[in-house]
């Protein structure tokens, strides 16, 4: 599996989610709605949710081993502060 394209849109309003982001698999399969989510720790990703009827929020789509995960997290972090730096250079100008 590789993510061929990774799509930020940063959140304007303050608060923890940071970033939207959609991710291109293969070429062939994409994932919208992977939040950036500014945590106690840092910057991480939550995957695409839904309410279940018993009020909990449960994932759509996710990696099946933490493995996955942490390679999408990475990949979209980066890609992350990359638009970030991108968009702070911009600003300067």
């Amino acid at each position: 599996m590789n993510i061929t394209d990774v799509r930020v849109r940063k959140v304007t309003k303050d608060g923890k989610m940071k970033a939207v982001v959609s991710i291109t698999i293969d070429d062939e399969f994409v994932v919208h709605d992977i939040k950036v989510i500014e945590g106690d720790k840092g910057l991480f990703i939550a995957m695409p949710s839904r309410k279940a009827t018993d009020g909990e929020y449960r994932d759509i789509a996710h990696p099946i081993n933490s493995e996955t995960r942490d390679r999408i997290q990475n990949i979209i972090l980066d890609r992350y502060e990359q638009v970030m730096s991108e968009s702070v250079v911009d600003e300067a100008l």
